[in-house]
């Protein structure tokens, strides 16, 4: 029998540190379930990043897993490892509100895939995670849970709207999480918390049991503070599921063991136009881009720059697709339970009863254009690279109305397209906000994305360094 250590566990590891200590017993699964608890109680009431924390559940999933683990029937590398689930992720038995007064007494029945499928790895479930309404509208203040706020400083933005997942990992409440991301919701949590956060390829994780926002554009993936520890979530995450007609019948390689492969020899294509001149980047954020690509090249990369359509075509193209759809899913309670929505939500949503038929019709079409152009250019080219967000995240009461309605952004072409994007930390600013670039694959070439950002990390010292207090 395998004696666990009980030690009380004040480090942050990360995910793949966490299960080699519990597999060679060196880490009880309790005693960093406890740890993580610790911290959600010590951290959580100025972050917001939880709606619900579920502490005696998470405490018996913990010493069950260690029975197990003791008795030699370990199931992988999340056994054992905390984490929890953005609130539009269906938990049986647990509300999912969605972040809405409209469902604050919703109780699913089921989990949903991609939950049960972390379950079965052995995860055990934190609790559940702030998001912005319906996974678009926020941040919110007339909501009946709060904002979640930066763990680097509380006066600034998450990003959205994965916001709860982001500064949960970011503070080490949790050693990852899920997201999901319909224009940006993985991507600019993550870049905005300088964590690390995979939109998967269109398909490739299951929506069943997810709170729809866009048909088309919606993506489940995982976020957390390394991309290693992206590559062990979605392993558990990937598969083909029935119950949602967009799942894909793909193979799903080893993403972890992709990772070794490195960068050299691969084709990397600068997207350098998107944030030089279709739209801008702070200096700080353009110069890590920058010393990055410099990283690199150094690590044996060839680098050019390419060429896409216009970064406004993205836009009409993706913003059009995005309000059609999201007003026809929620058209009947707009209908009848107007008042009920936060007014952010309940605004952008609103615009969606001027799309015409027409529109979506022509959007779609265009939709066909971008992607194909897309693909003719990656002829060649193992990844591109571009920007994730314009700049540090801003302050909170900062942040508008109409939010990336408003202007052309770097992330919502690669949710038309549906090709599989990460972002990761490349730095921080002068006053400590963390900066990030994007690194865009070919669809179902995961683990050459993973693959990137893995060695950059790697050949870098940002994950050393963690937000204030923790």
């Amino acid at each position: 029998m395998q004696v666990m250590s009980k030690a009380k566990y004040d480090a942050i590891p990360t995910i793949a540190e966490a299960a080699a200590d519990i597999a060679s017993g060196r880490l009880s699964p309790v005693a960093l379930t406890e740890a993580c608890l610790a911290r959600i109680e010590a951290r959580d009431g100025e972050l917001h990043s939880f709606i619900r924390v579920e502490k005696q559940a998470a405490l018996e999933s913990a010493r069950k897993v260690e029975t197990e683990v003791r008795a030699g029937r370990l199931r992988g590398p999340l056994h054992g490892i905390p984490i929890a689930h953005k609130d539009i992720f269906h938990t049986a038995g647990i509300p999912t509100t969605a972040h809405s007064r409209l469902l604050i007494d919703h109780v699913p029945t089921t989990d949903a895939f991609t939950v049960a499928s972390l379950a079965s790895a052995g995860a055990i479930m934190m609790g559940k995670l702030t998001a912005h309404e319906f996974a678009w509208g926020g941040p919110s203040f007339d909501l009946p849970w709060p904002p979640a706020r930066n763990p680097w400083n509380t006066d600034h933005f998450t990003g959205g709207s994965s916001s709860g997942t982001g500064a949960a990992v970011a503070a080490g409440l949790v050693l990852g999480g899920t997201g999901s991301d319909t224009g940006a919701s993985i991507r600019a949590p993550s870049a905005f918390c300088g964590i690390a956060g995979h939109k998967p390829t269109y398909g490739l994780c299951s929506r069943a049991g997810i709170e729809p926002l866009s048909f088309l554009l919606d993506h489940a993936g995982p976020m957390a503070w390394t991309v290693e520890d992206c590559a062990i979530l979605l392993q558990a995450m990937a598969g083909h599921d029935p119950a949602d007609p967009a799942s894909a019948k793909v193979a799903v390689p080893d993403y972890r063991n992709a990772l070794a492969n490195g960068v050299s020899g691969l084709d990397i294509g600068v997207v350098r136009h998107f944030y030089n001149q279709d739209a801008s980047v702070s200096d700080e954020t353009g110069a890590a881009i920058e010393s990055a690509l410099g990283v690199l090249t150094s690590l044996g990369a060839r680098v050019r720059d390419i060429t896409l359509p216009a970064l406004q075509d993205w836009h009409a193209c993706g913003s059009l697709i995005l309000l059609a759809e999201t007003y026809a899913v929620h058209e009947s309670w707009l209908r009848t339970r107007y008042d009920e929505y936060g007014e952010i939500f309940r605004d952008r949503c609103a615009l969606g009863a001027f799309i015409t038929g027409a529109d979506l019709v022509h959007a779609i079409r265009m939709r066909r254009e971008l992607c194909k152009a897309l693909s003719d250019t990656m002829d060649g080219i193992d990844v591109l690279v571009t920007a994730v967000m314009p700049g540090p995240a801003p302050r909170i009461e900062a942040v508008s109305k109409f939010g990336g309605l408003e202007k052309p952004g770097f992330t919502l072409p690669f949710n038309v397209a549906g090709t599989p994007a990460l972002s990761v930390c490349v730095g921080f600013d002068d006053s400590g906000l963390p900066l990030a670039m994007q690194i865009v694959g070919r669809p179902f070439d995961d683990a050459m994305v993973l693959r990137v950002g893995h060695a950059y990390e790697r050949a870098t010292t940002w994950r050393e360094r963690r937000p204030p207090g923790t």
